[in-house]
Order: C-alpha cells, then structure tokens, then sequence
C-alpha cells in the first residue's frame, strides 16, 4: 500500500534538507539521499537501536553509510532524531570547519560510525563491525543477558559493489556467516558518468548469493514503499545463519527533473530544479531549510525511544555486573582503552635476542596476549610466515566466535578496512598482518585508519629486499616512504628485539594514531642491552669514544647493526662515528629541538642515512650536506647476502662510502 501522508511527509524532510544544504553550498550529491530516503526512514525509525544523547552506547546498531558522497541522508537523520548537529550544521555542508563535511568522518560528527568515501571501504567497516560483535557477544554474553547484541547496518551503491575490497569483503562475511550484518543496496541503475549499464551489469543477488548471502529484492514499484521496505527489514533480521542483502530499486534524484539521469548524482540541482522538485513533491518553496514542527516532532521521539531502549539495556548490563564482576572490570577497561597494569612483557638478552623481528614480534604478542584479551587480528593467509598467530586463544570462525585469530585469506584490502571497522565499533585492539610489498593494497584502509586516527595495530614483515629469492615482486622499496607521507601514521622499523619490544608497548598503551611495526624476515643480531628509546624516535646507540663525531651513521631495521659494523672499520681509519638508530621518524619529529640536537648535533654535518629502501624524505636528517645511502630502484631475485653485495649494504662498502662523500669533512 502506498505510504501515509505523514510518512510521505517525514520522508521529504529528509530529501530537502540533502537538496537545500547542497544548492547552498553549490557541492555535493542529491540524487542519492533523495532516492534512498524511504529505506533510511524505514530502518532508523522502525529497526534501528540508537541513542543521540549518548552516541557511543555499546549496544547500539551500527549504521555506516559505505555511499558516503550522499552524506547529507545521514547528517539529516541525524539532525532530525536528535544527535548534537544543529540546523546551522546542516546549513554549514562542506564548508571550513563544520560538523557536516562532504564525506561522513566519524569523531567529527556525532553519530558518524566510519570514515566513509573511497567506495566499498564503508561495506568492509561494516563487516569488521559485525566481527566485533559476534566476537563480543561471544565472549561476554551469558544466559539472559545478552550485554553485546546489535545489527550493523551497512547502505552502498553502485561503486561501492564496483570496488573489488566489496568482493573480497563480502566474501569473508559470507565464509563467517555474520547474520547480524545487514546490507541495503540503493540500486538505482545511475552511476556519476552515466547508466551504470555502461559499466555494470551484474546480477546482484547471484553474486552475494555465491558468497553465502541472504537476499531480498524490492522492486521499482515498492522502492519507496516503507511498509514494504520494512518487511525486507524483518525477513533479513531473522536470518541469523548468514548476512543478508536487500536490493532496493530506487529512482535517484526522486521527484527532480533530473530523476533517473546521472545529473543528478554529482552537482547541485540548481535553483529551477529545486522548485521543480518541491512542487512535484508538495514541498514549500521557502524557507529553505524547512522542517514542519509535527515532523521534527516525530523523529525527535524516535531519538527519545532510544534512551529508553539504552535504560533497559543497562538494567541488565548492571545485573550481569554484578554476576560477573571480573568479566565487567575487564570490559569496562577495554571499553576505556586502559592497558592492563603489569602486562608480562617478555625479556631480550644476548641469549634470545638475535632473531629475526618478525619472530620478536610473535613472541611479544604471545607473552601479552592472555593478560589482554582485546587484541584480535589476523594475517592475509600468512600468519606462519608473518608470525602474528595468538597460541591458544582460538579461530574466530562460525560456532567459535570467541576465537581471536581472524583468518582473512588473500584479502589484504578488506583485511585492513575490516581491522578498522572491529577498532571503530570499540572495546577491541584489533591488528593485521602481512607481507610489507603489500602495503600497497591496504594503503586506501590505511589512510582511513590514519585519517581517522584508530588505535589499531598494522604488522608488516618481509620489509626489505632482503627477503631475498622472492624477488623485485615481493621487495618493498617504497612502502617506507609513502607510509611515512601520511599523516596521523607511525611508522616503525625496529632495529633487534628489543625495539620491537618497545614499538608493541607503544602500540598497546598509545592511542590516537595507527601504528605499523615493519619487520625483518631474517635474524638480526642483539644490539646489546639499553634504553633503546623507541618512544623518542631515534637514540644514539653506539657514539665516539670522546663523544664528539665526525660523522653520523643514522640506521634504520637491519641496517643499524650493519651501520655498526661499518663504524668499526671507521673506527679503525680513525673516523669518531655516532650511530643513531631512528626506528621512527614520526616520533622523533615530535621531540623537543633540545633533545633532537643531542641526537643530531647541528653542528656534524657529515651524516650518511642507511636504509634498504627508497631515499625519498631522508634529506631532512642528513641536510644539504649529507648523503642518503639506499635503493631507488627495484630489487632482485637471489638470496639475501648476494643481494646486500650485489647493492652495496656490506660494512666495507658503506665504510668506503663515508670516506669518500665526507674526504672533506673528516679530519
């Protein structure tokens, strides 16, 4: 049956305060919230469980919108139901310093979830959200007290289902039959270029179907029915065995001129057409920004239903307290970010410590991995080669859910989208691994991450091309350097053991930023025992008898102990060398001028950075007068210690090297 006229009504208020804040600010995208705007009421008003007055409630459904260019249906639900965005914001869409920017940014805006934009990264959050859940209930629900127990709730288009990170997305939700995700697809047969026939011609359905999808289709007659939409709703939340998918056929630009074109998706409609499209829909034509009272009045209780939804829930969170007050101290820290007092971190010595750092890496992460039940992650298929598999704490995996090994297989894309969904949802430390050539692929989610600043853990091994007979396939060269480039991003490359030791203390215990830890495939020797000062960035590990260098040997990973080699042969010419090791440029950069001065002595300007990667961005630490030593070229297929002679990284060449950049400067 068609919908009421106050349905009808309620759903207009939401497609013309899209329309109004796009013609404002003369950007943005208004064919999709005006198409999709009878499915969003549907769900946020009849299904969803969210409280505006407290945004970060634990049992709340969560809603990514994965389409995140129609960012204004969800900045207007959310001014309608309630959350802290006034209208002002709304008025505010896409400008400088506003609660509104023109993709969704979660932590800006209250009641964002994700970071959503780049296409199909919105549909992997929602899937690590759905682990996060399943993971949690698991572990901390017990009978009649269900304390985590929600839907996550994911809205794409077209280009979502386009990217590739939405197959291999989809797929692992399949494999993990996560029936408490939940995906609309807004199938509106219009893409930004054109009809997405151009371009697309997919059966949907079938194509979630094989991964292990339920589906649903809403046709075009019933699009912008909510009483059928619905239904969809209620069908899909039964279906606990495996996610579930509703197409629903949509007009873009609903009730426009430029209905069903792709005029529609990308500009502004323009004055006429606004006109044109409240006339057809019964809008008033001023003012803009027109809410009626009753329909603000409606949604706004459909955000009041929610602090009672969030009151029952803490009737039996409190009881379940009560009963399990170890188990609650547990949640209620994790949920806190508070790293456990006293977590067994394992010791490095002379006798242990010469290992390759991916192996330090496994070993640290075991040593904690009981006293901090947070921290689940997985590999790209790789966790025996990577070293990331927590012993004895289970597979996540369909009837063990309170496994904390994620098994992601050659998904490297969704794998770190999905980590930064689990982090987003909370009360989880989660990571991910592989090899450090396929930073490539994950990069789209890193920079998310990063952009977002999640407190998530990224683990990168194989970080040079010292992995050797792999070859310039699998060898990073500039992973390093485009890794450092983005913001928010530490970027750590351990020495020995001893700094991977530290970099895991300040991935645990510091939040605020992502962490990478890059580590070695082969062993590496123990640097000896020390204050490695992975915190500040970069230390001096080894100086000049006399404390006063000619030059400068700065190192990162395994070349700091080749760098200490090439200073015993400096030594002997008589050369005073300092050897820095500068395991993270990020946090050095943050240090006080004093304490980069007592690294660094302005006054040395002989300084030679060593590192098996491109040399791009070490010009800031040797200065004009400096030297970077690295590979600015692909590698080669051979085993490792052919490769280090064949480019030169062996002590005597790095010596001769030095002597000859810096004849001038070393008396």
């Amino acid at each position: 049956m068609p919908n009421s006229p106050a349905d009808e009504q309620r759903i207009n208020a939401i497609r013309f305060l899209a329309v109004d804040a796009v013609q404002k600010a003369n950007s943005g995208h208004p064919g999709m919230p005006m198409g999709a705007a009878a499915m969003a009421y549907a769900l946020w008003t009849r299904h969803l469980h969210f409280n505006p007055q407290d945004p970060h409630w634990l049992n709340r459904d969560r809603f990514v919108l994965s389409a995140g260019h129609g960012s204004m249906l969800l900045y207007a639900l959310l001014y309608l139901t309630g959350y802290d965005l006034s209208l002002d914001d709304i008025k505010s869409f896409r400008q400088w310093g506003s609660k509104t920017p023109g993709h969704p940014e979660a932590e800006r805006t209250p009641g964002v979830e994700a970071t959503t934009g780049p296409l199909g990264q919105g549909i992997a959050n929602a899937v690590g959200m759905a682990v996060a859940e399943a993971h949690l209930g698991a572990v901390y629900n017990r009978e009649d007290q269900p304390i985590v127990d929600h839907f996550t709730y994911v809205i794409c288009g077209d280009g979502d289902l386009m990217e590739g990170i939405s197959q291999e997305a989809l797929s692992l939700a399949g494999h993990l039959k996560l029936g408490k995700l939940i995906a609309f697809y807004d199938d509106n047969l219009v893409s930004l270029a054109g009809p997405t026939d151009i371009t697309l011609t997919d059966e949907a359905a079938e194509r979630f179907e094989a991964s292990g999808w339920h589906t649903q289709f809403v046709d075009v007659a019933h699009g912008n029915d909510v009483d059928t939409i619905d239904q969809a709703i209620v069908v899909a939340k039964n279906v606990t065995d495996r996610p579930s998918l509703i197409i629903v056929r949509t007009h873009i630009g609903y009730g426009s001129p430029r209905q069903d074109s792709y005029l529609a998706h990308g500009e502004a409609l323009g004055p006429e057409n606004v006109k044109k499209a409240k006339t057809e829909l019964g809008w008033p034509l001023e003012p803009d920004f027109y809410v009626p009272d009753d329909v603000l009045k409606f949604f706004r209780e459909a955000g009041a239903k929610g602090g009672e939804l969030e009151a029952k829930w803490q009737t039996v969170f409190d009881a379940w307290k009560t009963a399990n007050a170890d188990l609650a101290a547990q949640l209620e820290r994790a949920l806190r970010g508070e790293v456990p007092a006293n977590l067994p971190w394992p010791a490095f010595t002379e006798q242990n410590g010469s290992v390759a750092t991916r192996d330090a890496g496994g070993t640290v992460m075991n040593a904690i991995a009981e006293s901090l039940p947070e921290l689940v992650g997985g590999s790209a298929d790789l966790d025996p080669s990577t070293k990331t598999y927590l012993k004895n704490c289970g597979d996540f995996a369909p009837g063990n859910y309170a496994g904390r090994n994620i098994h992601y297989g050659v998904r490297e894309h969704a794998m770190v989208a999905i980590t930064n969904g689990i982090a987003l949802h909370g009360a989880l430390l989660p990571f991910s691994a592989t090899f450090f050539n396929f930073a490539d692929y994950c990069k789209p989610a890193i920079r998310l991450a990063c952009l977002t600043q999640l407190h998530c853990v990224f683990v990168f091994t194989h970080d040079s091309v010292f992995l050797g007979e792999d070859g310039p396939t699998h060898e990073p060269i500039e992973q390093l350097a485009m890794l450092r480039a983005t913001p928010n991003c530490n970027v750590v490359r351990p020495a020995d053991s001893l700094e991977v030791l530290e970099a895991w203390k300040l991935a645990v215990g510091v939040k605020g930023t992502p962490w990478v830890l890059v580590l070695s495939r082969q062993k590496l020797p123990f640097l000896g025992a020390r204050d490695a000062a992975v915190s500040k960035g970069a230390y001096v590990l080894t100086d000049a008898s006399d404390g006063n260098p000619d030059l400068l040997l700065i190192a990162t990973g395994s070349e700091v102990s080749l760098a200490v080699d090439a200073k015993k042969i400096l030594d002997g010419k008589g050369v005073r060398t300092r050897i820095v090791s500068m395991p993270c440029w990020e946090l050095f950069d943050e240090q006080s001028q004093e304490y980069k001065d007592s690294v660094l002595p302005p006054a040395v300007t002989a300084r030679m950075s060593i590192e098996a990667g491109a040399t791009l961005g070490w010009a800031r630490y040797v200065g004009d007068h400096g030297f970077a030593f690295g590979i600015d070229h692909f590698g080669a297929s051979a085993p490792a210690a052919e490769i280090a002679k064949g480019f030169g990284f062996t002590a005597d060449n790095v010596a001769q090297l030095a002597l000859e950049k810096f004849a001038l400067a070393i008396p």
